[in-house]
């Protein structure tokens, strides 16, 4: 609301300076808190890099002694040592991590931890929404495609695929410096969908193109129906991993399993494995268009890239599945010790006090 006279202008500028001392003196304590945290940061990483020589030292030399010692003692410090891994792990959690090789490439030497909690979740939230996003507008390119015949809109489309894998593979690799524990594959995978997609985007307007054009549309069209149905369950399982105050909630589609995810999961997997299926009738459709009169080098390699990713989705989810709950197991067991163990020093000091 503009003010009524120049006097009121006057009064209003002087008691706007007046307000700019106290930012002034917030901004200087904000700075200084600044320095204290990046002090304490450094402080922090170098006695975790201390902490883990000195693990990993002992761990060796455990190992030349599993004859001829306590067995009880020896089995208790191992698994000490196990618990304190994980310990240390969530330590980890906390603090910056330099960028791999792909982000040192992309981004430089920017820094891209999140140190937030909440920050992190709400930017793995993005990250699920702005697949989905994506997953809606692939569902509409293709039934248009299905539906024309256009070249302009076959080559949007493409382009689209290319800079969407280009882009999950940025945020993966962020998602990764900040604690998930996404499976190399399915990164690897999004760099070999990069590059099936730059190699269709090139792919000659010739009849062999027209041949594979509908199978890959329909294709294409089953993937985002897919994609729409692993939203839905990883935004349950996201905002449950919140509610319950899980550390690991930056863990993305069947990664980081509980046993009231099953549920889910039982109603995902066939969508998935069928996926698989079509993946790989791509491998052998193009592998039969190899041998047309028409067909160009984009062909065989098309074919040999929808069979990798066939090859490598299935066994890794097939894999997946026992190893984390294996994994689910012994942080149970060992985070199950170790709250007995605080809950039993806690005792300890409350006695202690009482008296």
């Amino acid at each position: 609301m503009d003010l009524e006279d120049f006097d009121a202008c006057v009064k209003d500028w002087e008691d706007l300076s007046a307000e700019f001392k106290t930012l002034e003196a917030a901004n200087k304590e904000y700075l200084q808190k600044l320095d204290e945290v990046g002090d304490l940061q450094g402080k922090c990483v170098k006695e975790l890099a201390h902490h883990h020589y000195r693990m990993a030292t002992l761990q060796r030399s455990l190992k030349k002694f599993q004859t001829n010692v306590n067995e009880e003692v020896l089995e208790k410090m191992n698994k000490d040592i196990a618990r304190r891994e994980v310990q240390l792990s969530e330590v980890e959690q906390t603090l910056p991590k330099e960028n791999g090789l792909y982000l040192k490439i992309i981004l430089g030497s920017v820094n891209v931890s999140i140190l937030n909690k909440n920050d992190k979740f709400k930017y793995k939230d993005e990250y699920e929404k702005f697949k989905l996003i994506l997953s809606v507008i692939g569902f509409v390119l293709s039934v248009i495609n299905i539906l024309t015949n256009v070249r302009a809109l076959e080559l949007a489309f493409l382009f689209l695929l290319v800079w969407y894998y280009c882009t999950l593979t940025i945020r993966e690799s962020i998602l990764k410096v900040n604690g998930s524990r996404i499976k190399g594959w399915w990164r690897l995978h999004h760099f070999i969908s990069t590059v099936l997609s730059g190699v269709l985007l090139i792919w000659p307007n010739n009849t062999a193109w027209y041949l594979f054009r509908p199978q890959f549309m329909w294709f294409n069209l089953y993937i985002s129906c897919v994609q729409y149905l692993q939203f839905r369950y990883q935004q349950g399982v996201l905002y449950r991993l919140k509610a319950l105050g899980e550390r690991h909630n930056m863990d993305i589609t069947i990664e980081g399993f509980h046993s009231w995810m099953w549920r889910g999961l039982s109603f995902l997997f066939p969508f998935l494995y069928f996926g698989y299926v079509l993946q790989v009738y791509n491998a052998y459709t193009l592998y039969k268009l190899s041998f047309h009169e028409q067909a160009t080098w984009q062909v065989p390699v098309t074919s040999f890239l929808f069979f990798i990713l066939f090859l490598g989705n299935l066994i890794t989810t097939s894999m997946v599945i026992p190893q984390k709950l294996k994994d689910n197991t012994l942080l149970a067991l060992f985070g199950g010790r170790l709250t007995q163990q605080s809950d039993k020093d806690e005792k300890k000091s409350s006695s202690n006090k009482s008296e």
